[in-house]
């Protein structure tokens, strides 16, 4: 039969107090922005990396990148006086359209889009130009 001494223990009981006292208990509150909202983070990624990325017309970044939005509490699109909320990416490379992405933040009847967690804009590849003709 193994005995147990009071040192193995005290040193036993330590190593649960450590682990106890290092745990985080704390809820993170979430930032608050203007007019009651929250903020949310969107992960904004292209299949063209470096792509020029505008919301509501105000260059915010470069993909990829992380987008701060704020929001309702209900996780939707707050409506700062417009409609809309759009987001537009502008690809690196010549030959290609910016992609719009649209979204409803609600008002008069209108319904109101989620705040998503993550956009990917995709270009597709280059379209190829026409080959002059050789006579």
């Amino acid at each position: 039969m193994k005995t147990v001494t009071a040192s193995t223990l005290i040193l036993a009981a330590a190593l649960v107090l450590a682990g106890c006292s290092t745990s985080n208990n704390k809820v993170q509150k979430p930032e608050r922005g203007p007019e009651g909202t929250i903020a949310y983070n969107v992960e904004i990624e292209s299949s063209d990396p470096g792509a020029r990325v505008e919301a509501n017309n105000e260059a915010v970044g470069k993909a990829p990148m992380t987008l701060k939005i704020f929001g309702d509490r209900d996780g939707t699109f707050h409506n700062f006086g417009s409609y809309h909320y759009t987001i537009i990416a502008y690809p690196v490379r010549s030959g290609q359209q910016p992609q719009t992405k649209d979204f409803h933040t609600g008002g008069w009847f209108t319904p109101e889009d989620r705040v998503p967690k993550k956009l990917f804009f995709d270009f597709g590849p280059v379209p190829e130009l026409p080959k002059p003709e050789v006579k």
